[in-house]
């Protein structure tokens, strides 16, 4: 996460930024017109937040990475379709949100397509316990949370979503997201006292 390994897939010419570039950010304004070094120094200005949410999201540091590289890839692909009526950080970090729950629709779609074979009695993560006589730490009770508890607990409780919008994100429904928002609580308390 120190450099900028981005592969930037394609140049963009002034007038594929769109009329509401030259209203932007300068920043944003040059990296719409293909500067390679503004967005560079948009995704240095952003990069934190984007992994720190992909980490919470993926709970796998390796994964996050990817993910992180992902949308940013995706937004120097869009970049041409922003158009300033809100920050670039809130639309940077909707179209991570989006990049991460996607993949995380397709893994589960992949994961749905492997038979099991006899020999094999649980699929499910084994869960994470602490060494004896030392407490969890909040992050690491989030990161042992089941995937969709997890989802919407970082989606409410951290990123600030209202439960319409993670149903209409993740595709579940309002009553659903709030049960897992109950459950989430109710196994981090569970955890955190330990």
């Amino acid at each position: 996460m120190t450099s900028f390994a981005l592969p930037l897939p394609r140049a963009r010419t002034a007038d594929s930024a769109g009329p509401v570039a030259s209203a932007l950010d300068p920043l944003v304004a040059g990296a719409a017109r293909g500067d390679e070094g503004a967005f560079e120094r948009l995704y240095r200005a952003h990069v934190g937040r984007i992994y720190a949410l992909a980490l919470r999201l993926a709970d796998d540091a390796g994964h996050a990475e990817q993910l992180t590289q992902d949308v940013f890839v995706r937004a120097w692909e869009r970049l041409g379709t922003f158009r300033g009526e809100s920050g670039f950080g809130t639309w940077l970090h909707r179209l991570a949100v989006n990049v991460i729950l996607t993949d995380r629709r397709s893994a589960w779609r992949r994961t749905r397509r492997i038979t099991p074979s006899g020999d094999l009695i649980d699929l499910e993560p084994e869960a994470r316990s602490a060494p004896p006589g030392i407490r969890l730490d909040l992050e690491q009770s989030i990161a042992g949370l089941p995937p969709g508890a997890r989802t919407v607990f970082v989606l409410h409780d951290v990123e600030g979503y209202e439960h319409a919008e993670i149903a209409a994100m993740t595709g579940i429904a309002v009553g659903t997201s709030k049960a897992q928002l109950f459950r989430a609580r109710r196994l981090l308390r569970e955890a955190l006292d330990r």
